[in-house]
């Protein structure tokens, strides 16, 4: 009999290979990157902007003083559940990747999460104003 693994597709052999090797703060980072995907691939962008001639206001979640970059990504989703991910998406990627593998400070790269996030809300408040 065959092992789950072994019926898998051979993209996805790769990525559970790849997963294995990585340390669990690495892990925490591809799990809440895919988290982050799948969130932009279920968004309906052009319907959530026509449920509404109100923009939207962000959510009131405020920020720990202790935060990895992992959290700070949730948080700012979830504040700011009305803006367009794909815009957001190779900043985002490139500010995670600058802490996760050039040892940028977790501070340093919320901090420009928070702007990038911020910034990307005001484009949608352009967009949408009557």
């Amino acid at each position: 009999m065959l092992s789950p693994v072994v019926s898998l597709p051979r993209e996805q052999r790769r990525l559970l290979r790849l997963y294995s090797r990585l340390d669990d703060q690495r892990r925490a980072s591809l799990e809440a990157f895919a988290e982050f995907l799948l969130q932009q691939q279920e968004q309906t962008g052009p319907a959530l902007e026509a449920e509404s001639a109100v923009p939207r206001k962000p959510e009131d979640i405020p920020r720990p003083q202790e935060e990895s970059v992992v959290a700070a990504m949730r948080r700012l989703t979830k504040t700011f559940p009305m803006i367009d991910r794909d815009a957001l998406l190779d900043r985002a990627t490139s500010l995670m990747t600058a802490h996760m593998l050039q040892g940028q400070p977790a501070d340093q790269v919320i901090d420009e999460l928070e702007v990038l996030f911020q910034e990307h809300y005001e484009i949608y408040l352009q967009k949408n104003e009557t």
